[in-house]
């Protein structure tokens, strides 16, 4: 059922019942290691290029997951997802090791939100079992984006980390037998762009298109902010996460203790990894992992997922495009 302009209220049938992750090197030595499947021992996987990596990554984590549900791959309706590479290389490279449709999606780092909200829309129509499924790699964003690592660019103080890690989620219509969570409601967000042009400064041009989405999902689904245990959202990192409670706080209030950034939550002060983490695979990675598991062990039970994404490209930024923004809300429920 839609509710207002970009809300659509689901009908309980949607129920993520088993999740995969896989961390990088730098990830694993963060914050959430132990909630992690598996990390990598070194960022190339074994693979002669990062690009590959990312790849094998994706297939690994997508076994991992049948694995985990124990389910074949030609059960599985349709695969969909993305990463950050031109023509989502990583993802359509890796879909062709299984035996099921794909579906290549594409918001950034907001993919995962676009992917959660698809896949509940496939089951509506009739899909019974959806992966949902998104990757990055530090070595390979930081080639399409900003510059060859061989160069050894200093970062200013406002750059975020890419997270190497991929999160996948099996989403099924059937209620499974063990308690999982489900899907209740999705609000697709609007481009926002606030004239910004610093591509190491994502974090302040995906704040207002948080707000936006954050606020219309509240209103729309006509509930309050203290309805969620927790609003988490997917890489706006330190700075991004200040900004984002300021404006929030000016309307419901104080809200900054509920309030939590994917990408503030992988990595370790110690590790001196910017504003925090950003990529398609962080908030994928850290709600498949440490967020998922929280919920079945009764620590959360009902989370707002926002997975933020900025719409730029390289060739964008160095044409002196301002950065265009996004952001999906997902509400998971026990």
């Amino acid at each position: 059922m839609k509710k207002g302009r970009q809300t659509y209220i689901l009908d309980g049938k949607v129920y993520i019942s088993a999740t995969a992750s896989i961390a990088g090197v730098d990830e694993g030595n963060g914050r959430l290691r132990d909630f992690f499947d598996f990390v990598i021992d070194e960022s190339e996987f074994g693979c002669k290029s990062h690009e590959k990596a990312e790849i094998k990554l994706r297939k690994h984590a997508i076994e991992s997951l049948l694995q985990n549900a124990s389910v074949e791959a030609d059960e599985i309706d349709a695969i969909i997802g993305g990463d950050l590479l031109n023509q989502l290389v990583p993802s359509g490279f890796s879909a062709r090791e299984f035996d099921a449709p794909f579906c290549g999606l594409y918001s950034a780092c907001a993919t995962f939100g676009q992917s959660l909200a698809t896949g509940a829309l496939l089951l509506g129509g009739g899909a019974k079992k959806v992966i949902c499924c998104t990757s990055s790699h530090f070595a390979t964003a930081e080639r399409q984006y900003r510059f060859p690592l061989e160069l050894g660019t200093q970062p200013p103080p406002t750059a975020q980390r890419t997270v190497t890690g991929v999160g996948c989620a099996l989403l099924t219509s059937e209620r499974p037998k063990n308690k999982c969570p489900k899907i209740t409601s999705f609000t697709l967000g609007k481009v926002i762009d606030m004239g910004l042009n610093d591509p190491n400064n994502m974090g302040a041009a995906m704040a207002p298109a948080t707000y936006e989405t954050i606020t219309t999902h509240l209103d729309e689904r006509g509930v309050n902010a203290d309805y969620y245990d927790l609003i988490v959202t997917g890489d706006l990192g330190k700075l991004g996460r200040e900004l984002l409670c300021s404006m929030l706080g000016k309307k419901y209030g104080a809200v900054k203790d509920r309030i939590n950034d994917c990408g503030c939550m992988v990595f370790k002060e110690i590790q001196k990894c910017g504003l925090g983490g950003s990529g398609a695979g962080c908030s994928s990675l850290v709600f498949c992992s440490y967020l998922y598991k929280t919920m079945l062990e009764g620590g959360l039970k009902r989370i707002l997922l926002v997975p933020t994404g900025a719409m730029l490209s390289k060739d964008s930024s160095l044409q002196g495009e301002s950065i265009p923004a996004i952001a999906h809300a997902v509400a998971i429920e026990m």
